[in-house]
């Protein structure tokens, strides 16, 4: 059987659409990180405070991504998506208009914010539905680049704060969401060849897939440890080495970008040596790099190196997974990108909270470190667990002409 060149294969409008838009909605998920230190100035908060700040967009990420999951399915990507993007944008409107007062309403306008990172429950089926399998690797590595929008924020949020005051920053992020938003209206399409919507006792029954549950943990590790690092990097830089919130901001920049910009590389290089293998390779990186990085690196630049490092270990891992899960769930694609990317969520809910909880009552965030590089190893044990059965099964020649 004869391959299409990728790039004669779907549909290239709706791919940027979805990389747009996924990518300003991730710049306005973590927003709450980067600006994390002057609200933390001038609100007061603890170490655990501000790592629960910055986690709460994340979790309600991740249980937002289940509702669009279910919207996707039942009106298509291209009006959950314009559902979502008013949402948020309602969400910053209030924040900028009304202020920010205290630590409670930090908190909610972090549920607000969450429904951006529930963007990637829709942009990933909206291009996954336009390819072949044998280029799903690279089409969802393309349209998850978009979590490179964290870079945006890392490296203008700090400084847009000092300028503006980090309330009027919920205010600026509108102009480019609006862009984003006139963008996705023009150019996204709805792949014609959709599965039918299920019901919610269908929905259900893909839980009881183990399978379901792997790729759901295999995920809260990788994207959980991409996400929670994005989250939680000006912070650490911050209060590990005195570094001013610009400059930290920086910083997490580079890490976060080494991050996003890897991902379609690994969905590539799934596609070219299998999503097992590209996957383990990374999981083992990044469990290396974590238990190094808990002893605390002597120098800034050290801990820089090391944290862009993982990034790179951790992109390229959420790249291998999701050309992993369209082999297997290709009829159930949206809810289960929207399962898998709350697993994501959760994963860097618990790493960013962790982080703050850690250092609260330890002085050192050594701790949360090195439980989430034993995560990493644990996932790098399941893969070994199930590969095997995966590759006679659902991911052998008879059944894909994706290499898994």
């Amino acid at each position: 059987m004869q391959k299409t060149s990728f790039w004669k294969a779907g549909h290239k409008p709706t791919l940027f659409a979805a990389f747009f838009y996924f990518d300003l909605s991730f710049m306005v998920w973590v927003l709450l990180g980067p600006l994390a230190v002057q609200i933390s100035k001038d609100i007061g908060l603890s170490a655990a405070q501000k790592g629960l700040m910055v986690a709460t967009p994340l979790l309600a990420g991740a249980m937002l991504r289940i509702v669009m999951g279910v919207l996707v399915d039942h009106l298509k990507p291209k009006k959950a998506g314009i559902i979502g993007q008013v949402f948020v944008m309602a969400g910053l409107a209030w924040a900028w208009l009304g202020g920010l007062h205290n630590y409670t309403q930090l908190l909610i306008v972090g549920i607000f914010l969450g429904m951006a990172g529930a963007a990637f429950a829709v942009a990933l089926p909206l291009a996954s539905r336009w390819y072949p399998a044998e280029h799903q690797g690279t089409a969802l590595g393309i349209a998850g680049a978009g979590n490179s929008g964290t870079v945006l924020a890392s490296l203008f949020a700090p400084t847009l704060a000092i300028t503006f005051g980090w309330n009027n920053v919920f205010g600026l992020c509108l102009v480019p969401l609006a862009v984003a938003f006139v963008v996705y209206l023009v150019l996204a399409k709805d792949a014609p060849s959709a599965p039918p919507a299920k019901s919610a006792m269908e929905y259900l029954k893909v839980l009881k897939d183990k399978d379901a549950w792997w790729f759901m943990f295999f995920y809260s590790v990788s994207f959980g440890g991409f996400s929670g690092l994005a989250s939680s990097l000006v912070i650490y830089f911050n209060g590990q080495y005195s570094l001013p919130p610009v400059t930290a901001g920086y910083f997490t920049a580079l890490c976060v970008f080494a991050g996003s910009m890897v991902r379609p590389l690994g969905g590539r290089l799934a596609d070219r040596i299998g999503g097992i293998r590209t996957l383990s390779m990374m999981y083992f990186a990044a469990a290396l790099l974590l238990f190094v990085i808990s002893f605390g690196p002597a120098s800034s630049v050290t801990a820089l190196l090391l944290f862009m490092a993982a990034m790179l270990a951790l992109g390229g891992g959420n790249g291998a997974v999701f050309q992993l899960v369209p082999q297997r769930f290709k009829r159930e694609i949206g809810v289960m990108t929207g399962l898998v990317g709350m697993a994501g969520g959760v994963g860097g809910f618990y790493l960013a909270s962790s982080l703050g909880f850690s250092k609260q009552a330890t002085g050192s965030y050594q701790t949360g470190f090195l439980i989430f590089a034993a995560l990493a190893l644990l996932a790098l044990i399941g893969l070994s667990l199930v590969k095997t059965r995966w590759r006679t099964t659902w991911g052998s020649a008879a059944m894909t002409s994706a290499k898994v």
